[in-house]
């Protein structure tokens, strides 16, 4: 019985896919927007399927906002959030919300910082008030005792997932050789060690002034909610925090990748080989056929790579390929990790000839079909959450300015055609990539070599 619930939601889904496309029903998350004069926008979308509630704070603001040599902010104020705040000292945030059968966490991405909470529908008023209080009387209690604990724990995170990770240094290698220096995904997430110890309090402090304001970020409530009493509470918990100043956003120049080679040597028993391309940006012309073709290559057990690399000629453990397209700009990567006793030249002849394969014929009807089948079943299946249309609706807001725009992002899959994946593939995958070797130490020979264009 454990297994029949995800199954059930993937056949509703499924059949709600079809419904849709055959009733031309349109796909709605209705929301209510409201902006207070500090810049403050709050989205609600009331959904009263079971008693409970969703806050998803989004701060536009992300790695990407960062600058040379001051990397690692805005994942540091990740954990410095949940410190305290004037009026709910640390760490009583967490206990209030636990005593109230809630729950909360966050995540920082190239682009945007979010927080949320998720618990009982009566708990709304509580986590709001806790939201307004860290967003407007959080700097005043930040000291160097607090910089300094999250700083450590930060630190400790990178070794954990980086330095001591199997595999975790190609985080520190592979942006900066996909992307132009400077670029803002030129460099990791969790920020460098030596940028991390270099922070000053000041420092914290002016990218708090400069990203944590009202200006800078948008609420989602959604659950089981009254819109006029959210809004009614929403005004009066946030309306006095004033302003931050206006903010430049980054902007990327064109560029273009040169075939580039990497080998490290790492504590790992399996040799892994990573191919990255320069892609495109989120909701570009590309993205939904380039999403569509990393499923062709590797979204499945029939998918092109993983029947030819794991299955066929079982020469690979594992396969996989993925569209990572963000805010600023995107690349697209194909990762293997060969079977004990073959080298990563072995699977990058096999995965050069399926990429070509691809770009000279296109994916076959079946493949199309089963790749919007199953991106379509994904998309509608997370609907049934309040917490991922939370996010979806906060998503879509900073992207596109449009909370509801889920029918939007369906259609540019269902409009995809398999010219235009052959396209896709032949314009960005066949280009100039990086090749990155993770070998283990002492085995530089099963390293990719120079790449042969045929």
């Amino acid at each position: 019985m454990q297994h029949a619930r995800p199954l059930l939601a993937l056949g509703l889904a499924l059949t709600l896919a079809g419904a849709l496309g055959a009733q031309g029903t349109p796909l709605r998350v209705p929301v209510v927007v409201d902006t207070l004069p500090n810049g403050l926008t709050l989205i609600i979308h009331e959904d009263r399927t079971v008693p409970v509630v969703t806050t998803n704070v989004w701060y536009h603001v992300g790695s990407g906002d960062e600058k040379p040599g001051r990397t690692g902010f805005a994942h540091l104020f990740e954990h410095l959030m949940f410190m305290g705040s004037k009026n709910a000292p640390y760490p009583q945030f967490d206990r209030l919300l636990e005593a109230a059968g809630a729950n909360n966490n966050g995540s920082t991405n190239g682009d945007r910082t979010n927080y949320y909470e998720s618990g009982p529908a009566s708990a709304l008023p509580l986590m709001l008030w806790l939201e307004a209080d860290r967003l407007g009387w959080m700097l005043e209690t930040m000291d160097v005792a607090k910089v300094d604990l999250q700083r450590d724990v930060v630190k400790n995170e990178r070794r954990q997932g980086v330095e001591n990770q199997p595999y975790g240094l190609v985080e520190d290698h592979l942006a900066p050789a996909l992307y132009p220096a400077g670029h803002p995904y030129s460099w990791s997430t969790i920020g460098s060690m030596a940028d991390l110890s270099a922070a000053s309090l000041e420092d914290v402090k002016n990218f708090f002034r400069m990203y944590y304001a009202p200006n800078n970020a948008s609420i989602v409530v959604a659950g089981a909610v009254n819109p006029d009493s959210v809004r009614r509470a929403f005004r009066e918990m946030f309306a006095g925090i004033p302003r931050g100043p206006a903010i430049t956003r980054p902007s990327v120049a064109p560029f273009t990748v040169r075939d580039t080679l990497i080998t490290l040597e790492d504590r790992v028993q399996l040799p892994r080989l990573y191919l990255a391309w320069h892609g495109v940006k989120e909701y570009s012309a590309d993205d939904a056929a380039l999403d569509i073709a990393a499923y062709v290559l590797a979204g499945a057990r029939n998918s092109r790579l993983t029947q030819a690399l794991v299955y066929d000629r079982e020469i690979a453990t594992s396969a996989s390929a993925f569209n990572s397209s963000q805010r600023l700009d995107g690349d697209f990567q194909i990762v293997a990790t060969a079977r004990p006793g073959f080298a990563l030249d072995t699977l990058k002849a096999v995965i050069d000839a399926e990429v070509r394969r691809l770009a000279a014929g296109g994916p076959t009807a079946r493949e199309l079909g089963q790749a919007m089948n199953s991106i379509e079943a994904q998309f509608l299946n997370r609907l049934e959450f309040s917490a991922a249309k939370a996010d979806r609706l906060n998503a879509y807001y900073y992207a596109t300015g449009t909370p509801d725009w889920f029918q939007q992002d369906l259609e540019r899959y269902r409009k995809v055609t398999a010219a235009d994946v052959q396209r896709a593939v032949r314009k960005y995958l066949i280009a100039g990539r990086v090749t990155l070797s993770v070998v283990p130490q002492g085995k530089k020979e099963l390293a990719a070599t120079v790449r042969v264009v045929q």
